[in-house]
C-alpha cells in the first residue's frame, strides 16, 4: 500500500470510530482505500439507520444527522423516472435509490438551493420544508426510530440548520460524491452494480 493511501486508511479508521453504523464504517473504508471520492468532499447515506454523514475531501467527518428518506423500501428507481414528476409516483415507487453518484449544487423549480444527487431522477439532498401536518415530518426527523423516517418522494431531507451549516458549505459550492448505501445488500454492492455520474451542470 502506498504511503499516501496508508495515511488515508489510518485517517478513515480514526473517523470510523465516530460512526455507529457498521455499513457506514465499511463504506468509509472503501471510499478512502480506493481514493474513490477523487479528492472531492463526499457524503454517505445510510438508509438502514436513516443517517447522513458528510465528509471533507480528506475523509474528515464534518457532520452527521438523521434524515428523511423515500416512503418505500428498495434500492432501485421507478420505471421511466426521468420523464415523470415526483408527484406522479405511486407510494411503492417512492424509493431512495442506492448507488454511487457525482453530486452537484443546484436549485429546484422554486429557486431553493439544493444538492443534486441525480438531476435526471429528481433526487437531491435538501432542507426540511413545510408539509401537510398529517405527515409530521419534523417529528419524524427528530425520532430515534429509523422506521419513522420513511416519508419523502425519494430525496434525502435534512434539518434546516444542518443543511445551512454542513451540507451547503461542504457539498453546495462544488461537485462532490454521494454514496447511498443499499438496504437489500451490503455497502460494497454500490461499486460494481451501479455507478451514476452527472455529466453536465444545470
Amino acid at each position: 500500500m502506498a504511503l499516501a493511501t496508508l495515511g488515508w486508511a489510518v485517517w478513515a479508521g480514526a473517523q470510523a470510530h465516530e460512526i455507529a453504523s457498521n455499513d457506514a464504517r465499511d463504506a468509509l473504508h472503501q471510499i478512502i482505500d480506493r481514493a474513490d471520492n477523487q479528492g472531492r468532499p463526499f457524503a454517505v447515506v445510510d438508509k438502514r439507520a436513516a443517517m447522513l454523514f458528510v465528509f471533507g475531501a480528506r475523509g474528515e467527518l464534518i457532520g452527521q444527522t438523521s434524515v428523511l428518506l423515500g416512503l418505500a423500501r428498495g434500492d432501485g428507481s421507478a420505471p421511466d423516472l426521468v420523464n415523470r414528476r415526483p408527484a406522479t409516483l405511486a407510494p411503492a415507487e417512492r424509493t431512495t435509490p442506492a448507488g454511487r453518484y457525482a453530486s452537484e449544487p443546484g436549485h429546484n423549480d422554486k429557486g431553493e438551493d439544493i444538492v443534486w444527487i441525480d438531476y435526471d431522477a429528481s433526487l437531491a439532498i435538501h432542507r426540511l420544508r413545510p408539509s401537510p401536518a398529517a405527515e409530521r415530518r419534523a417529528e419524524r426527523l427528530a425520532s430515534a426510530n429509523p422506521e419513522d423516517k420513511r416519508i419523502s418522494y425519494g430525496c434525502v431531507v435534512v434539518p434546516i440548520a444542518f443543511y445551512d451549516e454542513v451540507v451547503r458549505p461542504t457539498l453546495g459550492t462544488a461537485r462532490g460524491m454521494v454514496y447511498v448505501l443499499p438496504e437489500t445488500g451490503g455497502p460494497r454492492d454500490i461499486w460494481p452494480v451501479r455507478q451514476v455520474v452527472v455529466t453536465s451542470a444545470r
